[in-house]
């Protein structure tokens, strides 16, 4: 019950999400507190941003993120709020106790990470302390590093430029001088704001009066309360980043519905250019382009990847164009969605090595911050999405690492000022993620427990099978199909792992001529209803009645691909037609509720292509004699790995890409099996171990 009260919650909180959650800056409320009345009084024209600033002080005199310290953060925060009440001349205790804060912690400056640095804070903190100085308030000092940074930043964008097109500078105008307001107001966002910044917007609104910046503002401050935050809307950024953090916490399955209406919204915006946080502004980052690209294309959307060239400056991948720092999130951003990759696409093989060895080398260094989040566990985040590429990424496993790394509503993240995304980094996901996975953990622990049994009774040692086999068979099935309902595909695929390798083996090691004749023999007998039985043809008997008992519909289906299997053996054919994968991956498609229910399906020439690059490539993979060749690409073999990308890469974009005469379902099983396949060519035994401890045994705390 309290998992599906969660549920109905967060449901409530998606379909409810308009233009994103984000909470208040006051550094922003506090330029807009500035603006004066229109009708020429002698009073602010927003008085309720003026009385939010009176109200949101902290009690150490400073403005800011009450629960994380970051210098520039509460610096920037508290002298504009202060320069808000001297500006008005209310709030004087206020004001006193911000200034002494100021001057108490100005010198951490001095020692503060650049990394943290708030954007444009080399732009906008020396204005406002010129700002200040101009109503009275002295003895304020700028560390010299400042200077340089703005110095640097201004040099990377010239003002000409600025003029010209969209640029990061329309984020800080209030910090520049010197403006040409009659070229800068063509740059104008269609809903009236400079780059979604309010304080931006505000200090327009001072310099030009314009209607539409006052537009902009007023909606803010109605939907708000009187504060605004550091920019507005965050429409595509809050969609695109609750999809990521449901699906890496495993828990999407219960809002699919939600999440395809969030991705056609997203898609609906998304254009050549790549997309920004905000609709219907013409700029474009890595960060969001890079995640819309990754949940769009794997959703089977319609995206080209040559989007990402605009983010490439020689050698190099930035955020976006004028990058003073390098920054490690958008780099992640980009090393993951550079890896669902079709064949062809050069532009994210580019990407792919670019950001894997800048995020290698950011985690070999000796400070591991990030210039836009600070997150619970970022690096230790990135090191396993680095060591876990997507091809060898299964999703329990993805889950059981996420779980940790995720930090839920402590995360916090870094704009012009700090701030918090409630629909993004959610205590209820989590929750909601931990009790499931419980439960799922406990099913899993059941049908384990049932699997040994099993292995007993029928003296499946007997076949040269041992239990650890039968656990990591078992557990590649739960970690890629774990959802409780589907109990019935798990079992079947563990066995079905197992029952073909005993069969394999006792017909390629073991069986004389006459032996492989009498089991085939008798497999045709079972068939039409002969009962005979001997040690091998057995475990047919055993998985047989196992179907009749779950699947009885498609008993006779299951029966027929198993015989085709076997002819192989029979007809002597080489090894490589041996077609383990397809039978597993059809054994699961005929179980499952999306097959149809007469064969036309096993025919269908995209069926057959599918089926014909999963036995190529899981064939090679189980082939492969040492994981560090698959890892590294070390050997004679580098040429067969190769060629194995390319397969992978074919077979994802046939899975992925629509429209298609199969169900999406019945593809992504070709794709999961796959992953499989690589998964266990890709890690050693010791790590593979460690992940069927945390995903099947491990208590989630």
């Amino acid at each position: 019950n309290k998992i599906k009260d969660m549920i109905s919650c967060i449901k409530i909180l998606m379909v409810t999400i308009k233009e994103g959650r984000i909470s208040v800056s006051a550094y922003d409320t506090a330029w807009i507190a500035l603006i004066k009345n229109i009708d020429g009084f002698d009073a602010p024209q927003f008085p309720s941003s003026l009385e939010w600033v009176l109200q949101n002080q902290l009690p150490d005199g400073s403005w800011g993120d009450e629960h994380f310290f970051s210098v520039y953060d509460r610096l920037l925060n508290t002298m504009a709020c202060i320069i808000a009440l001297k500006s008005w001349n209310v709030g004087t205790h206020n004001m006193e106790k911000g200034i002494s804060y100021v001057k108490k912690n100005v010198w951490k400056l001095e020692d503060a990470s650049e990394a943290h640095m708030t954007c444009g804070f080399e732009v906008i903190y020396p204005a406002l302390v010129r700002k200040a100085s101009h109503l009275g308030i002295h003895d304020i000092p700028i560390p010299n590093n400042i200077y340089t940074a703005r110095d640097h930043k201004l040099n990377k964008i010239p003002k000409e430029l600025m003029h010209q097109v969209t640029t990061t500078l329309l984020y800080s105008l209030e910090g520049l001088e010197d403006l040409d307001w009659s070229r800068l107001i063509k740059l104008q966002s269609a809903d009236g704001s400079f780059f979604t910044s309010p304080s931006s917007t505000a200090f327009a609104f001072m310099e030009t009066k314009d209607t539409n910046c006052l537009k902009f503002i007023t909606n803010i401050v109605h939907k708000f309360h009187g504060g605004a935050p550091h920019t507005y809307p965050v429409d595509l950024f809050s969609r695109l980043w609750v999809v990521d953090r449901l699906q890496r916490l495993g828990i999407s399955r219960f809002f699919e519905a939600e999440i395809k209406d969030y991705l056609a919204y997203v898609y609906r915006f998304w254009s050549e250019d790549g997309i920004y946080s905000a609709r219907d502004i013409n700029y474009s980052e890595v960060d969001d382009t890079s995640m819309a690209f990754r949940l769009l294309r794997l959703q089977g959307y319609d995206v080209n990847p040559n989007t990402l060239r605009k983010f490439k400056e020689g050698e190099k991948f930035c955020c976006h164009k004028g990058e003073v720092t390098p920054s490690t999130t958008p780099m992640y951003a980009l090393y993951r969605a550079s890896q669902i990759r079709f064949a062809g696409e050069d532009i994210l093989e580019e990407a792919y090595h670019f950001s894997c060895n800048f995020l290698q080398h950011w985690l070999a260094g000796d400070q591991l911050l990030d210039k836009w989040v600070v997150s619970k566990d970022l690096s230790n985040e990135i090191k396993v999405g680095l060591e876990m590429p997507w091809y060898a990424t299964l999703p329990r496993v993805e889950t059981v690492y996420y779980l940790q790394h995720y930090g839920g509503s402590t995360t916090v993240w870094i704009a012009k000022t700090l701030y918090r995304m409630p629909d993004i980094d959610n205590d209820d996901y989590l929750e909601l993620a931990k009790l499931d996975f419980g439960r799922c953990q406990f099913e899993h622990q059941i049908e384990w427990n049932y699997m040994q049994g099993w292995y007993k009774s029928c003296k499946i040692q007997e076949f040269g099978i041992s239990r650890k086999e039968m656990l990591v068979a078992y557990f590649l099935a739960a970690a890629t199909i774990f959802e409780p309902e589907r109990v019935k595909e798990r079992i079947v695929w563990a066995k079905s792992q197992l029952i073909s390798k005993m069969i394999r083996t006792f017909l390629e090691k073991e069986a004389s001529i006459e032996q492989k004749s009498l089991l085939l023999k008798e497999f045709r007998n079972n068939i039409n209803g002969s009962h005979k039985l001997n040690r091998y043809s057995l475990s047919f008997i055993y998985y047989r009645i196992e179907l009749r008992t779950n699947f009885f519909r498609a008993e006779s289906r299951i029966d027929y691909k198993w015989y085709l299997w076997l002819m192989k053996f029979d007809k002597g054919e080489d090894e490589n037609l041996w077609e383990d994968a397809e039978l597993l991956v059809t054994t699961l498609n005929i179980c499952s509720a999306h097959f149809p229910q007469n064969d036309d399906i096993l025919f269908h020439h995209e069926y057959i292509t599918l089926s014909k690059l999963v036995n190529k490539i899981c064939h090679y993979l189980s082939q492969i004699p040492n994981k560090k060749m698959l890892k590294y690409g070390r050997s004679a073999w580098k040429g067969k790995l190769i060629e194995v990308e390319a397969d992978m890469q074919a077979l994802t974009k046939l899975v992925l890409e629509e429209p298609s005469g199969l169900n999406r379902n019945i593809k992504q099983t070709f794709l999961c099996v796959a992953k499989t396949f690589y998964y266990s060519a890709y890690f050693d035994v010791e790590t593979i171990e460690l992940h069927i401890f945390k995903v099947l045994f491990e208590p989630i705390v």
